[in-house]
């Protein structure tokens, strides 16, 4: 393996060009801000031009991305997944460990989203670190804001949307925090994700996928 590679491998979490490219989404997804060098983040300005590539080469005939992140920037974190739904390539996602908060839309964005069974994620409300002004009009940008992502976990995903509000919304399950933690098998069986799987299944349907393609 080149230097080009192992870069790539290295800094961005990619593997290297094959029929099958591998996009790590890890840690917190960094957006205009950029986080110390004590957090793991997965860049968007990386994760766009290569999603981008991908669609174009001729060469990839399919795309796996490994999620194992706690969420972060929801704007970066929807752009991201926003891409992802519209490829016309073979996609398929796979959480391990756990895809939280805009991690949910990102797993759910592929064509095929599999988790593993030890694997969980976190659904909860907009929410904001820092300082907030106590106005009406930031109540409604929160809402318009959660609203972007209900319909696009609910567009990309089996769940349906007062199902997806309940567990957004629901008190007493978190410390200090309103929402719900799933594990694998609720997340299929709800219709957030298609299947259990690991790592062989979400390859073994990206090569059954390509070869009809």
């Amino acid at each position: 393996m080149d230097d080009v590679k192992t870069e790539n491998i290295k800094e961005l979490g990619t593997s290297a060009p094959s029929a099958i490219q591998v996009l790590t989404i890890i840690g917190q997804i960094e957006g205009h801000q950029v986080l110390g060098e004590e957090n793991k983040t997965t860049k968007y300005e990386h994760v766009l031009p290569l999603l981008a590539a991908v669609e174009e080469s001729p060469d990839v005939q399919g795309l796996l991305i490994l999620l194992n992140t706690v969420g972060g920037d929801i704007e970066a974190g929807l752009a991201i997944a926003e891409l992802i739904a519209g490829m016309k390539k073979p996609t398929a996602s796979l959480v391990l460990g756990g895809g939280h908060s805009i991690g949910v839309p990102l797993a759910v964005a592929a064509k095929r989203s599999f988790i593993a069974s030890s694997a969980s994620m976190t659904i909860h409300p907009v929410r904001m670190n820092g300082t907030v002004i106590g106005v009406s009009q930031t109540y409604e940008y929160f809402a318009r804001t959660q609203e972007r992502i209900v319909r696009f976990v609910t567009a990309n995903s089996h769940i349906g949307r007062d199902r997806f509000l309940e567990y957004m919304l629901r008190t007493g399950e978190l410390a200090n925090d309103v929402g719900s933690i799933i594990d694998g098998q609720e997340a299929v069986s709800c219709g957030l994700m298609d299947a259990l799987g690991s790592l062989a299944d979400a390859l073994a349907w990206l090569h059954g996928a390509a070869g009809q393609s």
